[in-house]
C-alpha cells in the first residue's frame, strides 16, 4: 500500500515548438523510474480557447480537461507517486488566462530546433503557420522565466541528435537531477504516454528506440514556406545564443573571448538603415564589402560630447567613394545623422571610438562588377567604447616588416579603403616579432608608415615625416603636422631611410585610435634615451588641448 502512496512531486516543464524532437525527449525522460510523463496536458485547453481545428477535436475535449487552471492545479502539479513529474507544453498552448502558477511553479527548460528542420516534417501535417509554429511565444516564455529570476536552460535538437548522453547531462545538471543511462533507449512502438494525437503526429517516432543522428545531407528545403522560414529564423537564432553547450554542428569549439572592453559586450551599431544589437550586426554575404573588400571607411574618436574631425574625415570618405565611383552615396546630412543617432543611442559621448564604413553595396548576384550594385551603398556606424590603443605614457616597439607598402602604380593611398590584406601582412609580422606594430617600407626601401598610422621623426630638433605618396595622408598626421608649425619645430615631409629611424632622437606614430603615440624601440635599437622624448611631450600635451576644444558637438550632449 505504502507504493500507491501520493506525495508531493517536482515538475519539469518542457517547451518547445512542434516537431523539435519533443516527444522523442518526453519517451527518454519516461524511462526514467523517478519521473511520470504528460504529454501536452494544456492541449485541450488550447483548442477550446482558440477555437483551432484539429481531426481529433471533438475526441480530445469529451477526453481531456479543457479548463486551463484545472490543468494546472489538479493535473499538473496534483501528488503523484514518483519524484519527478515531467510536462511536455508546446509554446503556443501558454494562452492567456492561465494562472500565473504555471510559470512561478517548477523547473523549465526550453528545446529549440532549427525552422529548416521544422517546416518540411512541419507542413506534412498541418497547413504551417508562423502562429502555429510557435516561436514567438517560446522567447516570450524564455524571457519571462528570466525576469522571475528562473534562467531556464536552452537546449538544440541538433545536439541531442549529435551527442545525445553529453547533451542530457548537461541538461540533467541544470535540473540538478542525476543522470539515468536508460534514458538514451526506448522500445518502439506506441506508448501508453501518448496523447490522443498521436496517431497523425508520432508515426515516425514510434519506429525510433533512441535519438536518431542526423543525414549527413538535408532535404532540399520547400521554399514555398521561404517566408516563414524568414520570419521564424530570427527567433531560433535569438534562443541559440542561450544554449548551455554546443557542438561542432553549431559553433566553433573554442570558448567565448574576453572583451578589451566588457561594456562591448552590449552595444547597438548602426547598419544599412537600421539600429541593431551587436549580434545582430551584419551585413548580406552579397554586400561587396564580403565579396571583395570593396568599401571605404574612416576612424573617428569622441570626447567630451564632440567627434573630433569629423567634417575632415567626411570629405575624405566622400573623396574616397567617389575615387572608386561609387553609386547612390548617402548624403553628409544622411551619414551625420546616423554617426549622431548611434553615439546617442549607445550614450557614448566620451572616451569612444567610430568605425565608420561606406560599402559600396549588395549585389544582386556574385561577383566582381560593380553592375551588380543595384541597391545603393551600405552604411556601417559601429562605435565602441575604446580608449586609445597603445601606451601612450611609456611607449611602444616597432618591427620593420618585409611586406611593402602599396605603390600608386597598383592602389592609391589616397583612397582610404577597406581592403587592408597589405596591412595585415605587415600586422603579422609585428605580431610574430611581439612589438606593438610594423614599419613598412615603400617599393625603394624608404620609410612610408608603419601598419596602422602615420609616422614622425626628430634629429637634432627637426621634425621629419615621410611624403604621402605611398602612406595614407592622415587626418591625425595633417593635424600633428600643423600643431608641429605652431610649436614652432621646423618640420620636413621627405624620404626617411631606415637607418635615420634607427638613429632618431624621437619618433612618435600618428592614428586616430592611438593618438601620439611615442616609439621607444625599432627593430631592437632603443630610440634616444628610451623614454618619451621632449617634442614628443610638448605635442602631446597640445593634442590633447585641440581635443578638447574642437569639434561637432553631439546633439542632446548635456554641456555643463
Amino acid at each position: 500500500m505504502a507504493e500507491n502512496k501520493q506525495e508531493e512531486v517536482e515538475v519539469i516543464h518542457s517547451w518547445s515548438a512542434p516537431r523539435s524532437l519533443s516527444t522523442s525527449l518526453m519517451y527518454s525522460f519516461a524511462q526514467r523510474d523517478d519521473v511520470e510523463v504528460l504529454d501536452e496536458p494544456l492541449y485541450a485547453n488550447f483548442l477550446r480557447v482558440t477555437g483551432i481545428d484539429r481531426p481529433y477535436r471533438e475526441e480530445m475535449l469529451s477526453k481531456m480537461e479543457s479548463d486551463g487552471n484545472k490543468v494546472v492545479n489538479e493535473v499538473i502539479f496534483c501528488p503523484g507517486r514518483k519524484k519527478y513529474r515531467y510536462c511536455k507544453h508546446m509554446s503556443k498552448q501558454r494562452v492567456p488566462g492561465l494562472t500565473s502558477d504555471l510559470m512561478k511553479k517548477g523547473k523549465h527548460f526550453i528545446l529549440i530546433r532549427n525552422p529548416l528542420d521544422i517546416l518540411p516534417s512541419f507542413d506534412k501535417v498541418l497547413p504551417s503557420s508562423f502562429l502555429e509554429l510557435g516561436l514567438t511565444e517560446l522567447v516570450s516564455i524564455y524571457s519571462e522565466l528570466c525576469q522571475l529570476g528562473k534562467l531556464p536552460p536552452v537546449i538544440d535538437a541538433a545536439e541531442l541528435q549529435q551527442d545525445p548522453e553529453a547533451t542530457l547531462r548537461g541538461l540533467c545538471d541544470d535540473l540538478h537531477i542525476p543522470f539515468q543511462p536508460a534514458m538514451l533507449k526506448w522500445e518502439s512502438g506506441r506508448k501508453p504516454v501518448d496523447g490522443i494525437w498521436a496517431p497523425w503526429w508520432y508515426k515516425s517516432i514510434h519506429k525510433s528506440t533512441g535519438f536518431e543522428k542526423t543525414k549527413k545531407y538535408p532535404e532540399p528545403f520547400y521554399f514555398p514556406l521561404y517566408h516563414l522560414l524568414e520570419q521564424s529564423l530570427p527567433l531560433y537564432n535569438l534562443l541559440r545564443r542561450h544554449v548551455r553547450k554546443k557542438s561542432s554542428l553549431l559553433k566553433s569549439p573554442l570558448p567565448p573571448p574576453d572583451l578589451p572592453v566588457p561594456a562591448n559586450e552590449k552595444l547597438l551599431a548602426w547598419v544599412g538603415d537600421e539600429i541593431v544589437p551587436r549580434e545582430s550586426a551584419k551585413v548580406s554575404v552579397f554586400d561587396s564589402v564580403v565579396q571583395g573588400g570593396d568599401s571605404v571607411w574612416e576612424g573617428l574618436r569622441v570626447y567630451g560630447g564632440k567627434i573630433f574631425k569629423l567634417e575632415e574625415h567626411l570629405d575624405r570618405m566622400f573623396d574616397s567613394a567617389k575615387a572608386l565611383a561609387f553609386e547612390n552615396v548617402p548624403t553628409r546630412d544622411e551619414i551625420k545623422e546616423a554617426i549622431f543617432t548611434t553615439l546617442i543611442r549607445n550614450g557614448m559621448f566620451d572616451n569612444s571610438h567610430i568605425r565608420l564604413s561606406l560599402t559600396r553595396g549588395k549585389k544582386v548576384t556574385s561577383g566582381m562588377s560593380p553592375s551588380f550594385n543595384l541597391y545603393g551603398c551600405t552604411l556601417i556606424v559601429l562605435a565602441e567604447w575604446k580608449p586609445p590603443v597603445y601606451d601612450n605614457k611609456h611607449g611602444i616597439t616597432l618591427v620593420t616588416a618585409t611586406t611593402r607598402r602599396n605603390s600608386p602604380n597598383n592602389l592609391d593611398s589616397k583612397i582610404h579603403h577597406n581592403n587592408l590584406l597589405n596591412n595585415i601582412l605587415a600586422k603579422i609580422e609585428g605580431n610574430n616579432a611581439k612589438a606593438d606594430d610594423a614599419i613598412m617600407l615603400d617599393k625603394d626601401g624608404y620609410v612610408s608608415e608603419t601598419n596602422a598610422t602615420n609616422i614622425f621623426v626628430v634629429k637634432k630638433g627637426r621634425v621629419l615625416t615621410p611624403h604621402a605618396d605611398y602612406c595614407l595622408p592622415g587626418i591625425t598626421r595633417a593635424t600633428v603636422m600643423d600643431l608641429v608649425v605652431k610649436e614652432n619645430f621646423v618640420l620636413e615631409e621627405r624620404r626617411i631611410s631606415l637607418s635615420e629611424m634607427h638613429t632618431a632622437d624621437e619618433v612618435w606614430t600618428t592614428g586616430t585610435m592611438g593618438e601620439l603615440s611615442p616609439v621607444v624601440k625599432i627593430d631592437g635599437r632603443i630610440i634616444g634615451t628610451g623614454d618619451v622624448g621632449p617634442v614628443t611631450h610638448r605635442l602631446q600635451a597640445s593634442y590633447k588641448k585641440l581635443t578638447e576644444g574642437s569639434g561637432v558637438p553631439i546633439p542632446t550632449y548635456p554641456e555643463s
